[in-house]
C-alpha cells in the first residue's frame, strides 16, 4: 500500500492507474476507521482495479468546533486497517492541500436538501461535504465512489451534486453496518461508553418498529410514535421524520414507494445518526 500525504505524492502513486486505464473506486472517509469502512474498500476492490482511501477529518462541514476538536483521530490504526483490507493508495492530506489558496469549487444549489433533518440543524455542513467531496473527485479522478448509507442525507446530496455538475463518476451507496446489538457502527462510538451503546439501540429498535407498522398508520402517525420511543429513553431526541429518499421531502398523510425514517439523538454529548428505509 502506498500512503500519500500531499497531492504530488497522490498524483505520483496513481500515475500507473491513469496510464493503464485501470478502473479507480474510492472512499472518502474521515478516519477513525471500523469494519464499516472496510466494508466499504472490499466492495471496491471486488469491482475496481485500483482503490484509493482518503482519510481527511473536514473542517468545512462542522458548524460546532467543539465536535471538530472532539472527532476521534486514530491515524495509525487506520493505515493498518487499510493495508489489512486490500487498499492500494491511502490519502492523508493537510487541510493547505485539499483547500490551497486560489482554489475555486463549483457553486452547487442543494435548495430544500440543506434545510431539512440534518442541514436544519447543522446550518452549512452539506455545502462543506460539497465542497470536500468535489475537491477530492477532482484530486483522484474516481470510476466509482462508494458512500455508507448511514449518512443517508449526505448520499443523497452528493448524487444530486454529480448529477448537477455531470461528474463522470458512479456513486455507490452501501448498506449500513451494524453491531451484534443494532447499533450502527460509527466513528463517534468511540466515544461511548459500554453503557451508553446498550442504551442507543434504542435508536435501531425504534427503526425496526417502525418498518414493522407501517401498514397500520400514516407517516404522521408513526413520526409521533417513533419519537415517543426515543423521547421515553435515555437519550436526546433532534429530531425524526421520515421523508421520500430522492426529494427528501417530509412524508405526512400519504406513503411513497421510497419512504425512509431518519433520527438524530444525543447519547450523553454524543450526536449519532441512523435511518432505515421502511418498504
Amino acid at each position: 500500500m502506498i500512503i500519500a500525504n500531499t497531492v504530488e505524492e497522490l498524483r505520483v502513486a496513481c500515475q500507473n492507474a491513469s496510464e493503464n486505464g485501470l478502473s479507480v473506486g474510492f472512499v472518502p472517509t474521515m478516519g477513525a476507521l471500523h469494519e464499516g469502512h472496510m466494508a466499504l474498500v472490499q466492495r471496491a476492490k471486488k469491482e475496481c482495479d485500483w482503490v484509493i482511501v482518503s482519510v481527511f477529518v473536514n473542517p468545512t462541514q462542522f458548524n460546532n468546533q467543539d465536535d471538530l476538536k472532539l472527532y476521534p483521530r486514530t491515524p495509525e490504526k487506520d493505515s493498518a486497517l487499510l493495508q489489512n483490507n486490500g487498499c492500494d493508495v491511502a490519502f492523508f492530506p493537510n487541510v493547505d492541500d485539499v483547500y490551497p489558496k486560489g482554489l475555486v469549487i463549483p457553486t452547487v444549489e442543494l435548495g430544500e436538501m440543506e434545510k431539512v433533518m440534518e442541514g436544519a440543524f447543522r446550518p452549512g455542513h452539506f455545502k462543506g461535504v460539497v465542497q470536500v467531496v468535489w475537491r477530492l473527485f477532482d484530486l483522484v479522478k474516481p470510476t466509482k465512489a462508494y458512500f455508507g448509507l448511514k449518512d443517508f442525507q449526505q448520499v443523497a446530496v452528493i448524487q444530486h451534486m454529480v448529477r448537477t455538475l455531470e461528474l463522470p463518476v458512479e456513486i455507490v451507496p452501501c448498506p449500513t453496518l451494524r453491531e451484534p446489538s443494532g447499533l450502527a457502527m460509527s466513528s463517534r462510538n468511540m466515544r461511548l461508553t459500554d453503557e451508553q451503546k446498550e442504551e442507543a439501540v434504542v435508536i435501531f429498535r425504534t427503526l425496526s418498529f417502525m418498518k414493522e407498522k407501517t401498514s397500520a398508520h400514516s407517516p404522521s402517525e408513526l413520526t409521533v410514535l417513533g419519537s415517543k420511543m426515543i423521547e421515553e429513553s435515555s437519550l436526546k431526541l433532534e429530531y425524526l421524520q421520515i421523508v421520500d429518499s430522492v426529494s427528501l421531502k417530509p412524508l405526512v398523510d400519504h406513503w411513497s414507494e421510497s419512504a425512509t425514517v431518519c433520527i438524530a439523538a444525543y447519547c450523553g454529548e454524543v450526536r449519532l445518526i441512523d435511518n432505515m428505509t421502511l418498504f
